[in-house]
C-alpha cells in the first residue's frame, strides 16, 4: 500500500494543520412537524488539510508523483496523523486536482486534503 510522502524533515505536514472530525447525519421532517434524526454512516469521518510551503524541487516533485500515482482521489494510501502519529490505512485525497506552485528557488507550495475512508 502506498503511503503519503514525507518531507525531508520526516514530517507529513507543516503548521498550520487542520484536522476535522465529521459526522454524516440526516433529518427527516414529517408532515406533523416532528422530525427524526439518524446517522448516515457508522463512524465519524476524519479529514486533514495539509498546507505545504517552502518545499524544494524534490519534495514538490514527490507530492506531484504521489498525486499522479494515486490518480487524484481514486487511490487509497496509508496516512500518519500529524497530531498523534496514528497510521490510518485507508485514506484518499479529497480532490482530483492538485495546484502546485513554484514561487522561487527552493520555494514550492501546494495544499491537499486527506480524508479517512469509511472502513
Amino acid at each position: 500500500m502506498a503511503t503519503f510522502p514525507q518531507l525531508k524533515t520526516g514530517a507529513v505536514a507543516q503548521y498550520p494543520i487542520v484536522r476535522q472530525t465529521l459526522y454524516q447525519n440526516q433529518t427527516v421532517r414529517f408532515v406533523d412537524g416532528t422530525d427524526q434524526r439518524y446517522r448516515d454512516a457508522g463512524s465519524a469521518r476524519q479529514r486533514w488539510r495539509i498546507q505545504l510551503s517552502g518545499l524544494d524541487e524534490g519534495e514538490l516533485a514527490a507530492v506531484e508523483e504521489f498525486f499522479l500515482a494515486n490518480q487524484g482521489a481514486f487511490g487509497s494510501f496509508a496516512f500518519a496523523d500529524p497530531w498523534d502519529g496514528h497510521v490510518y490505512n485507508d485514506c484518499s485525497l479529497e480532490l482530483d486536482n492538485l495546484g502546485a506552485t513554484t514561487v522561487g528557488e527552493m520555494r514550492g507550495l501546494t495544499q491537499v486534503t486527506v480524508v479517512r475512508n469509511r472502513s
